[in-house]
């Protein structure tokens, strides 16, 4: 895949703070149609929490025989159950690079960091199959021009 990550990473990014309840961030998900929200402090990437994490966060499966409830409610905050172990990538790097970050820890979307460590962006699987239609449209017109 050609490209750059912030050739088509998504700049205009939602973030919010940890103190945020659950259900208030699940909430601003569905306003935005988004499904990522990176977790912001004092300007710094703490963490990432998406609408599958929201809806029922993992540590309410921990043990088969264990029963956890777990209610959407503003009782607990975004900050109990984002992942604070946040893969992200960089601007300057491949699409291709950040593609295999998707794949190798199975996750929907990065933060996008720019060389000062800065949270500029965010990229999607969705924002890697705009890059691949991009990719499709230009090898179908240079096979119309070979033609």
């Amino acid at each position: 895949m050609p490209g750059k990550v912030s050739d088509y990473m998504t700049r205009k990014l939602v973030t919010i703070s940890p103190d945020m309840g659950v259900r208030e961030a699940y909430f601003l998900m569905r306003d935005k149609d988004i499904r990522h929200l990176p977790v912001v402090e004092n300007d710094e990437l703490v963490g990432i929490i998406s609408d599958r994490q929201l809806r029922r966060p993992n540590w309410a499966d921990e043990a088969p025989d264990i029963e956890h409830p777990y209610l959407l409610s503003d009782d607990l905050n975004v900050g109990d159950v984002m992942v604070t172990d946040v893969i992200s990538c960089h601007t300057y790097e491949t699409l291709s690079k950040a593609n295999q970050k998707l794949l190798d820890h199975n996750v929907g979307a990065l933060p996008v960091l720019d060389k000062t460590e800065t949270l500029v962006g965010i990229l999607s699987a969705v924002d890697l199959l705009g890059a691949l239609q991009d990719m499709l449209q230009r090898e179908k017109s240079q096979k119309k021009l070979r033609a």
